[in-house]
């Protein structure tokens, strides 16, 4: 299969790690479409729709809308949604959201396209989870619906390498996002402390991401399916820096 036959979704495109995806994967001959809260991006290079990833009827219709007028054979599941409540006083309001958008959605758009891709005999589905899943304080409903992402590409995998489409997560450390910025103030003591326990030494950038995930979208990597690739620098090692 040709690169300009290459046509790929990607959920969360405008910002972040999303955006380093598409611009990678255009310039590797990618046709992209994007999906995002707001469609304002003038410099988006593909085609970008404006769709609430918690209004799953929402999703539902722009993604038939979709097929019908593209024939997608791959996806990066990107979009991710996180609170920060300690277990007792979790809402579970916001537990049913964090489902939805980081998992949910993932299904919804997988289920959407795979059947072109099967008609293709080729695909690639790249889910983009956290090395949250590890274990941290205060993400309940987060790191639950990550790991769901672990479990199903597993399943999917199975189901799907007859077909020649392949199912695999990256799982990002810390990385250089507004999200993360805004949480993680530069000279900030928890910015201190996350940065201790990279072994290479520095916070990730959304294009190391973006670098894997290409890995995984490429047609060289027809026998890698059902794995998770913790892209995070070290600092999932269970290290804690230097003493």
């Amino acid at each position: 299969m040709a690169a300009h036959d290459r046509t790929t979704l990607i959920t969360g495109a405008t910002r972040g790690i999303g955006r380093a995806c598409t611009e990678l994967l255009s310039r590797q001959g990618h046709n992209i479409i994007g999906i995002a809260r707001n469609r304002t991006d003038e410099s988006f290079p593909g085609e970008l729709l404006e769709v609430d990833l918690t209004d799953r009827r929402a999703l539902s219709h722009a993604l038939a809308g979709l097929t019908c007028r593209h024939t997608i054979n791959g996806i990066v599941n990107n979009v991710g949604f996180a609170s920060h409540q300690p277990v007792e006083d979790y809402d579970l309001d916001d537990f049913d959201a964090e489902i939805q958008i980081n998992l949910t959605s993932t299904v919804q758009t997988v289920q959407a396209c795979v059947p072109q891709m099967k008609q293709e005999g080729f695909g690639r589905i790249v889910n983009i989870s956290s090395e949250l899943v590890l274990g941290h304080f205060n993400r309940t409903g987060y790191t639950a619906a990550k790991a769901g992402l672990h479990a199903v590409v597993r399943t999917w995998s199975y189901e799907l390498g007859p077909y020649g489409i392949t199912v695999n997560n990256v799982a990002p450390g810390p990385v250089e996002t507004e999200m993360f910025t805004r949480r993680n103030p530069v000279g900030s003591e928890l910015r201190n402390a996350k940065l201790a326990k990279i072994a290479v030494g520095r916070i990730g950038e959304p294009e190391d991401i973006a670098n894997a995930v290409a890995f995984f979208m490429s047609e060289e990597t027809s026998w890698v399916t059902g794995q998770t690739l913790f892209v995070d620098g070290g600092s999932g090692l269970g290290g804690t820096g230097p003493l």
